[in-house]
């Protein structure tokens, strides 16, 4: 298999094609897709964005995500007051 066809699977770049587990998001038109996967380095959250087929994705090492839940979180809260407290 060619390194171009790895990457098109999910792999490359030592992340296994296969993620140890996911959730799947979706809001509106675009699709979230939730990967934890594993390295040499270690763990890793993937988080792909799906508009139409086009994909962007990040790579979060797992020793980040509290931070990153937590800045979630804060945003979430601050967009909740912009609202006037209404759900979202």
């Amino acid at each position: 298999m060619t390194a171009e066809q790895t990457q098109q699977r999910g792999g490359g770049a030592g992340y296994p094609s296969e993620p140890l587990a996911a959730e799947k998001i979706l809001a509106g038109r675009k699709v979230f897709f939730l990967d934890l996967k594993e390295n040499s380095r270690g763990l890793v959250f993937k988080i792909t964005e799906d508009v139409a087929g086009r994909r962007d994705t990040i790579m979060l090492p797992a020793e980040a995500v509290d931070e990153f839940i937590e800045a979630l979180q804060r945003l979430a809260d601050y967009a909740h007051k912009l609202r006037g407290g209404e759900s979202a």
